[in-house]
């Protein structure tokens, strides 16, 4: 909550959405690194995988996406015929931006044969040149279902690429992009974290840069979804957290007698926050901002999403 917003005026917000949100026959759908106020109006809050079958699923006439463009436009590819919304266009992925269909089809050139396999951290012409998708929580179920004796080139995150080739043992050509805040998570502060806290369980995401030595340790590489899931069978009270700061609300949220402790509280997206109740509020006041993906490219990125969505 705008900390300058008072109680009252962000209750007549949630009231405004909710009535608007009837009126309209929408659904919101929020990350898990979103902002609190719009993870709790949500209809729906989860990772990239649950969001995606959430917006397939849907019986609503509106979608309305609390996340970054290339969520919004999977949802538009995977529901054609729904208004797909994002509160502000310029909620966009560092990460996303680091592959262009283009440069795509230049790699593909120089490797005849090669399947290629997209995070879903991409934008909707990048799924289009590709051959199947995955997210952080079936990146290894995907890769698993491709035959073994083929090359894959897996884009465009190189630490979470470099995990599934590690679990898998399968030929994976990697290409060099990462995302700002993952990238970035600081290998001292999880050592002197873990001996300040020797008792705590440390859940790392696996874009993370510092993943390599903890794939050689005890330390458990989970989506988004799996470090929200995995505090519930674990009797462990504290826990380190190496991934975007947003995931902490519904932690704490879901586990108010557990402890969680951020490897760092700068790991921001700053992306992800640019949704807010007030422009949650106008996106459904004035309908936009719509995210259509031309049909003929939702024909060809949809293939690569099914199969995404197959593999859970």
């Amino acid at each position: 909550m705008d900390k300058f917003m008072t109680s009252s005026t962000k209750s007549s917000l949630i009231d405004r959405i909710r009535e608007l949100k009837k009126r309209r026959n929408a659904v919101i759908l929020a990350h898990n690194y979103q902002i609190g106020d719009v993870q709790d109006i949500a209809d729906f809050v989860g990772d990239s995988l649950g969001l995606s079958q959430e917006a397939a699923e849907t019986n609503a006439d509106v979608i309305v996406f609390c996340g970054v463009h290339f969520m919004a436009e999977t949802a538009s590819i995977l529901s054609p015929e729904k208004t797909v919304l994002i509160p502000d266009p310029e909620a966009g992925c560092s990460l996303a931006d680091m592959v262009t269909a283009k440069a795509l089809k230049e790699w593909k050139a120089l490797h005849p044969g090669v399947i290629v396999v997209a995070y879903v951290n991409t934008t909707a012409d990048v799924k289009a040149e590709s051959d199947y998708c995955c997210t952080s929580s079936n990146a290894v179920k995907v890769v698993e279902s491709i035959p073994p004796d083929r090359e894959i080139l897996f884009i465009p995150d190189m630490y979470l690429g470099n995990y599934v080739r590690h679990v898998t043992r399968r030929k994976i050509h990697l290409w060099p992009g990462y995302c700002g805040v993952h990238s970035t998570m600081d290998e001292e502060k999880i050592l002197a974290l873990k001996e300040k806290h020797p008792n705590a369980e440390f859940l790392i995401h696996p874009e993370c840069g510092c993943t390599t030595p903890c794939m050689m340790s005890k330390d458990h590489m989970l989506s988004t979804e799996g470090i929200l899931k995995y505090p519930e069978k674990s009797k462990a009270a504290e826990f380190i957290i190496a991934t975007e700061t947003g995931i902490l609300h519904r932690l704490r949220k879901t586990y108010p007698g557990k402890r969680f402790l951020p490897v760092s509280e700068e790991a921001i997206c700053g992306y992800m926050k640019r949704i807010t109740l007030e422009n949650l509020l106008q996106s459904l006041e004035d309908m936009k901002y719509e995210v259509k993906v031309p049909a003929d490219l939702a024909a060809r990125a949809r293939l690569p999403i099914t199969r995404m969505l197959e593999a859970v």
